[in-house]
């Protein structure tokens, strides 16, 4: 009985601190880091352009993703594009859709 107590009172102590703090260095506690891989190559804006191309033409959904590049910001006086950049000035959807289709269709394809 005496071996069974002295055991119980050597290691209830020992279990104790296992599920108390984490460990420790220098005060500061352990953490694991993740690999989480390559990080993803951003995209250039012709790329993006590209894949806006591949949604069905004059839907809605082409054009929600042209904004999505580039957001709307609708002026009344707007000039002719000259740029891609100009599309968003456009108020009308189909005009603005038919302008960032213009754009992005005169891009080369790039190599993948």
């Amino acid at each position: 009985m005496r071996k069974i107590l002295t055991l119980v009172l050597v290691l209830y102590p020992a279990v104790a601190m296992a599920q108390g703090n984490p460990p420790t260095v220098g005060g500061k506690p352990l953490t694991q880091i993740k690999s989480r891989g390559p990080a993803p190559k951003p995209q250039s804006i012709a790329v993006k352009l590209q894949a806006c191309l591949d949604i069905d033409d004059a839907t809605k959904e082409r054009l929600n993703c042209y904004d999505a590049i580039f957001p709307p910001k609708p002026n009344p006086k707007a000039p002719a594009a000259k740029a891609v950049t100009d599309c968003r000035l456009t108020k009308e959807e189909d005009e603005r859709l038919t302008c960032f289709n213009g754009f992005a269709e005169k891009i080369p394809k790039l190599p993948q």
